[in-house]
């Protein structure tokens, strides 16, 4: 767990959530446990020496799956920030950034997003968070024992020997409190949109964008109080660059970004 979020913090979340939604927590502990199993053989001081190199002191870049994504994504790259910052893909929004010709340092997955561009991106060298929980067993059980590159585990429930809680309930959320945990400087927030319509990246079988589902949009409200409470937890600045016409000008200049 974050030095500044223990396990009784994220818990309280954990419970609202699982009542909320109606999840096992048996089943989410089954998963972890499953997954526990396939990572036995790895370091776990090494694992998260791994991210604290890529993360601590640094400015980091969250990517997330809203409609706003690929243009966030060309402005990022306009400017450079891109070569500057540590970029994490929360799932899908690594087929965009691939297609970009960008490769992310970390992917944060829990497996339904595009599984050839996630294992793609793994053998070249992006680390692989990936979440069990109960309704995606099969798809650990499928491809986790495949990725060609660094598996990190992380749960819900309870943090086992080599797998993680970081805290977080969707990838995007996630993947900031994972940033948190690390020690980022500056986490920046893009193609996180929290509006109307589900991005075309959040599932490989959407071709477009979609109009939200109540579903869809319970998550993301829960996402987005989970950001806003971190940020009131944290004295690392996060900003939310998504709706930005112009990614805040002469940001790579600015001192948090060095």
């Amino acid at each position: 767990m974050s030095k500044k979020l223990n396990y009784s913090k994220w818990n309280s979340w954990y419970q609202r959530i699982i009542k909320d939604f109606g999840y096992s927590e048996d089943a989410d502990t089954e998963a972890a446990e499953i997954l526990e199993k396939m990572l036995e053989d790895q370091d776990p001081e090494k694992q998260t020496s791994l991210l604290k190199e890529k993360i601590q002191n640094k400015c980091v870049l969250v990517y997330g799956c809203g409609p706003s994504l690929e243009r966030n994504i060309s402005e990022i790259k306009r400017i450079g920030l891109n070569k500057v910052c540590t970029q994490i893909a929360a799932d899908g929004a690594i087929s965009a950034l691939l297609k970009e010709d960008v490769l992310p340092e970390i992917i944060v997955s829990d497996l339904d997003g595009r599984i050839e561009d996630i294992i793609s991106a793994n053998s070249k060298g992006a680390i692989l968070v990936v979440h069990a929980h109960g309704d995606n067993i099969p798809a650990l059980k499928k491809h986790v024992k495949n990725m060609p590159g660094i598996v990190i585990g992380t749960t819900q429930t309870k943090p086992l020997t080599h797998v993680f809680n970081f805290s977080g309930f969707t990838d995007g959320d996630r993947a900031i409190f994972l940033a948190d945990s690390m020690d980022a400087k500056t986490i920046l927030l893009a193609g996180f949109d929290f509006g109307d319509y589900i991005g075309r990246y959040s599932k490989p079988s959407y071709k477009r964008d979609r109009a939200m589902t109540p579903i869809k949009r319970k998550k993301l409200e829960y996402a987005k109080s989970l950001i806003n409470w971190l940020a009131s937890q944290t004295n690392t600045l996060i900003i939310n660059i998504t709706g930005a016409e112009d990614i805040i000008p002469g940001i790579k200049n600015l001192k948090w970004i060095e």
